[in-house]
């Protein structure tokens, strides 16, 4: 490489690197480099691209192509008949869906809300006592690591008529026993009383680190200000946990409105409707009626309800994104 200088058109002296035998100058050099690695950069991607379209992209369109019509099994194959009008009619005129999302709405709000308040005042609760922060971490987090067949196992035994703990509780009292499970007016409580027993501790532990994380000086000057306990945490502690509480709201939401394994081992949707939930429903559409076009559509309408969730909910809780 030969170095030759010249003067430029303001008179100063300048210098360029030339190659003998180099068909281009040094500063188309980078122009091929970025090429270069522009394609290597596609071709590490690819696989990644590959494996996103294999694991989302395709599911998604075979969902909506499902959906939208009638899967019968003839001869050992699948025969796929396009009626949309077919499956959409079903879905206006399916009156257990209706109760199914209704009893999944009252799931919802009655799981989320009270796990929320009591996942927040144990937070608070523990945060306060130092010396036992340690066993009651371990002890909140036991019903996280239970399976749910044990759980719905162990809950059906407590629930049990004739020799459960609960009737046996109110046998101590002279009162009535109670059909947790199979009354009606009362089932779907059962239900919802095992959820916050298992996925209050969910919401514990997020909160709890969200205490942990507060900044001491802050709730000092409160305390130095006259603030009440009440104030401090209305008006300093909500308002500095707020990502926190958004992110444990967020993943509740989700889960509670997708549950299932809960509602089918402690009463499979039953007494009657009395628990049936969406994704219960759907599971009896997709696996005991075999109507995989209309059982498709309902997995949309779920996604549907989910994302319109996500999409309101960071709309209005910008601090958690």
């Amino acid at each position: 490489m030969a170095e030759a200088r010249q003067i430029g058109a303001d008179g100063r002296l300048r210098s360029t690197a030339a190659a003998a035998g180099d068909e281009a100058p040094a500063a188309a050099r980078p122009g091929r480099g970025t090429a270069h690695d522009r394609w290597f950069r596609y071709g590490t991607l690819l696989p990644a691209v590959v494996l996103l379209l294999m694991l989302t992209v395709y599911p998604t369109v075979n969902l909506l192509m499902m959906s939208v019509s009638t899967i019968d099994f003839v001869q050992g194959g699948q025969v796929w008949n396009f009626t949309p009008a077919r499956n959409f009619g079903r879905l206006l005129n399916d009156h257990v869906f209706a109760i199914a999302l209704k009893n999944t709405l009252i799931f919802v709000v009655v799981t989320v809300v009270a796990e929320m308040v009591l996942g927040f005042a144990l937070a608070l609760l523990v945060s306060g006592a130092p010396r036992a922060k340690g066993i009651v971490r371990t002890l909140m987090i036991l019903p996280i690591l239970v399976p749910p067949v044990a759980i719905g196992s162990m809950w059906k035994l407590m629930y049990n008529y004739d020799f459960g703990i609960f009737n046996q509780a109110l046998a101590v009292f002279g009162a009535m026993p109670l059909g947790w499970l199979s009354d009606p007016r009362i089932a779907l409580a059962s239900v919802i009383l095992v959820d916050i027993w298992h996925w209050t501790p969910f919401v514990f532990l997020i909160l709890f680190a969200g205490v942990e994380g507060l900044p001491k000086e802050v709730l000092e000057a409160a305390r130095v200000d006259g603030a009440t306990t009440w104030q401090t945490i209305r008006k300093v502690i909500i308002p500095l946990m707020m990502p926190s509480i958004a992110v444990a709201f967020l993943f509740r939401t989700i889960f509670a409105f997708k549950v299932f394994d809960e509602v089918y081992l402690l009463t499979s949707g039953g007494p009657g409707t009395a628990t049936e939930v969406v994704s219960l429903h759907l599971y009896k559409v997709f696996f005991e009626q075999n109507n995989l076009g209309y059982g498709a559509l309902l997995s949309l309408v779920i996604i549907v309800a989910i994302v319109t969730f996500l999409a309101t909910a960071r709309r209005f809780a910008p601090e958690a994104r």
